[in-house]
């Protein structure tokens, strides 16, 4: 299967090594055959089972023969230099720029995707960059990007080439990172954050209901991921919820959800309630206003939670992180942009001593808030 070569908007070229023509089909894992001669994708918990040519819902992942193939490895929809703190991860590599790629196909269906264009896409034409796991990792490294983040549409869905890229980019010394809504099944999460130092879940809601009609999903697979991630990984999670004016805003759901992190992972998993704005088949409700957001972060502070943030809003003090012993501000943050670093080399507050939970580094980076794109270019390209 071909894909048409067109190029991205372009900031920066990046220029590669050499290497051999990318595999744009490769064979997928996770899958059994069924007794009426179906085959069974196991990666997620739609568990899609399909004849002869026919793909599952994420529209990515097929069968061929007598198995599973992933039709998009090795191609992306783009890549681009962001701050760590936009994925977000507030408490992992702080200030430091993180390159951010994605391909196409999500296996959720929101009505309210922010990145409808690329996870929706049923076409390839929309996979505009070649790239090898190696180059990935090569054009990190002389960006001088401390991790690579996959992102834009779900890992989970390209689970294959996210663990090539990921042992590529830990060969060079390059973390990485998931934006994933976690919907993955309990056989594939060993192997796909066993190669993952840090973990954004977008916790999309806490009902049901609210799964089913606006994700076409469930919810508990999502909350038994979140308990995966804290429990039995040492992987870096932070949570981020989108509050849609009417939807998941209630202040009881708030605070069901809220509780439910507190019980389960801890008052210290970093917690992100974001802005909506009208998009993709969700357009007639209204951005989330300011109010709901602070008010989203008060229950949640009061429920026990340690750090919540505000995003997708202007708000310092909402976007900044506070010792919880002392009060005082450890990192302030304009946007994404760092304007005071109050940790010692160990992590912990200046003011107090007060360890601050997170994966710091002696000092924190200084890339701010810009947003680089950029094209992996082979010799000759």
């Amino acid at each position: 299967m071909g894909l048409p070569a067109r190029l991205v908007n372009v900031g920066v070229d990046v220029n590669l090594s050499p290497m051999s023509d990318t595999q744009t089909i490769v064979p997928g894992r996770y899958w059994h055959r069924l007794e009426d001669g179906r085959v069974q994708c196991d990666l997620c918990p739609r568990a899609c089972k399909l004849n002869e040519g026919q793909r599952g819902l994420c529209f990515v992942r097929g069968r061929l023969g007598d198995g599973m193939v992933l039709a998009t490895y090795g191609r992306s929809s783009g890549f681009c230099v962001d701050p760590i703190e936009k994925k977000p991860l507030n408490h992992f590599l702080p200030g430091t720029p993180v390159l951010s790629f994605g391909t196409a196909g999500c296996n959720l269906t929101c009505k309210f995707c922010q990145n409808a264009d690329i996870s929706k896409a049923q076409e390839f034409d929309k996979l505009n960059d070649a790239a090898s796991p190696a180059m990935i990792a090569e054009a990190a490294q002389q960006l001088g990007c401390r991790s690579v983040a996959f992102t834009y549409n779900d890992p989970v869905i390209f689970l294959e080439y996210a663990v090539d890229v990921a042992r590529e980019c830990h060969a060079r010394d390059i973390a990485t990172v998931a934006v994933t809504a976690g919907y993955i099944s309990p056989e594939a999460r060993p192997e796909f954050f066993s190669v993952m130092d840090a973990a954004n879940v977008d916790l999309k809601g806490f009902s049901d209901s609210f799964y089913q009609r606006l994700c076409g999903a469930h919810l508990a697979p999502v909350l038994d991921t979140l308990d995966y991630l804290h429990h039995e990984t040492n992987v870096w999670l932070e949570i981020t919820t989108l509050l849609i004016p009417g939807e998941n805003d209630s202040v009881q759901e708030i605070t069901e959800l809220s509780r439910w992190i507190y019980q389960h992972l801890g008052g210290d998993v970093p917690l992100h309630f974001t802005g909506f704005h009208p998009a993709w088949r969700l357009t007639d409700k209204p951005k989330t206003p300011i109010e709901a957001l602070t008010r989203a972060r008060t229950i949640a502070m009061a429920e026990g939670l340690r750090f919540v943030y505000i995003g997708n809003a202007h708000d310092p003090a909402g976007a900044s992180t506070w010792c919880p012993s002392c009060g005082k501000p450890v990192i302030l943050r304009n946007w994404h942009q760092l304007e005071q670093w109050n940790l010692d080399e160990a992590g912990c507050c200046k003011d107090c001593g007060a360890p601050i939970p997170g994966r710091f580094e002696a000092s924190p980076g200084n890339w701010g808030r810009k947003r680089q794109p950029v094209r992996l270019q082979r010799p000759g390209g």
